[in-house]
């Protein structure tokens, strides 16, 4: 089985949105290996203003699962801790975005790779480029740093919560 380094992107404005985060970043190590997590980053919400701030960061996972299996898992780990599609971009428990699959490039209709606003969104560049700066986005050819650094000196609200604690990464002690 060839395994892939996958980039998702974790956000909770409902609840216990540590723990929703803390969570679903166990339930992905059914999925392979959580080899890196960022730092956790409170965001204002973006597109619809009216709902609670969210809990953001960012993940690479290991794994020898293709695009749509990942995708299909990932809904399921989502609707498992009580994610509901009631309002398009409204609140949720838990919501996790493949932002990139190695170096693949993924245009159908259920699945965008690499994610398509990936480089217009602070509170997904940010965290993303806490772990992986160097990583080059496969249409773009910008690394993530590049691409953070690039964004609007004004925008939306994120701010740095610290360690998502109690979370042990492949490698770490």
């Amino acid at each position: 089985m060839l395994l892939k380094a996958v980039y998702l992107s974790l956000g909770s404005n409902l609840g216990e949105r540590e723990e929703n985060l803390r969570r679903a970043l166990e339930r992905l190590r059914e999925l392979g290996e959580l080899r890196a997590v960022s730092d956790l980053y409170q965001t204002e919400p973006v597109d619809v203003r009216d709902q609670p701030w969210f809990f953001n960061c960012a993940a690479m996972l290991v794994t020898g699962l293709m695009p749509m299996q990942l995708l299909a898992r990932i809904q399921q780990i989502e609707l498992d801790l009580g994610r509901r599609h009631i309002r398009v971009k409204g609140p949720r428990t838990v919501d996790i975005d493949i932002l990139l699959f190695a170096r693949s490039v993924v245009d159908s209709p259920k699945l965008i790779i690499p994610h398509p606003a990936l480089h217009e969104r602070r509170f997904v560049l940010i965290p993303l480029a806490d772990i992986a700066p160097d990583v080059r986005h496969p249409v773009l050819k910008r690394t993530m740093r590049e691409l953070r650094d690039g964004l609007p000196a004004t925008g939306q609200s994120v701010k740095r919560v610290g360690k998502l604690s109690g979370l042990i990464v492949a490698g770490e002690k």
